[in-house]
């Protein structure tokens, strides 16, 4: 079934921002991303429309447009305020587990991209590592080796930011 370009923006855009929020870990060059992907797929969107999922497409061209912007000069360290609401609204006054997701979110903003990528594309989209794989243009084994690599990193991170927000 074909889908119109604006259709498929109306349903997809909130999705699109909430994952390049989670790639970025920041929701202002999130914005800029999906709006360079959108434009770039509504000049091409007739094409697009005729894939078996265009979903997945516009999805992957994310990925791609995260793994590659170059714009950002210095990597964000720590998260502007309010950006977790902006990815997972908070629950009923659990200040701890706030805290806590305050910390991971802090440490998969040092990962690096193709490792951030992987790490929210497993746990955020919940993607298999053959589809990991397939979206950031690698073998199977490397993927493995990204999420391996990543959480290894933010395991040893973790215990001492604990620490340091005591």
């Amino acid at each position: 079934m074909l889908i119109s370009f604006e259709q498929y923006v109306r349903d997809n855009a909130r999705d699109l921002l909430r994952y390049a929020t989670a790639l970025t870990c920041d929701p202002h060059p999130a914005q800029d991303i999906v709006q360079s992907v959108l434009l770039r797929a509504g000049q091409k969107w007739a094409g697009i429309e005729q894939l078996a999922s265009p979903a997945a497409y516009v999805h992957r061209m994310v990925t791609n447009e995260f793994l590659s912007w170059r714009r950002r000069a210095v990597r964000t360290v720590s998260l502007p305020h309010g950006v977790i609401d902006a990815v997972v609204p908070p629950s009923a006054d659990e200040t701890d587990s706030v805290d806590q997701r305050q910390l991971v979110f802090e440490g998969i903003a040092r990962l690096p991209r193709k490792q951030r990528a992987a790490v929210v594309l497993r746990y955020y989209a919940n993607k298999s590592f053959a589809e990991i794989a397939g979206e950031l243009a690698c073998s199977e084994a490397t993927a493995r080796s990204h999420i391996s690599r990543a959480l290894a990193a933010l395991r040893s991170d973790l215990p001492a930011r604990a620490k340091e927000a005591l």
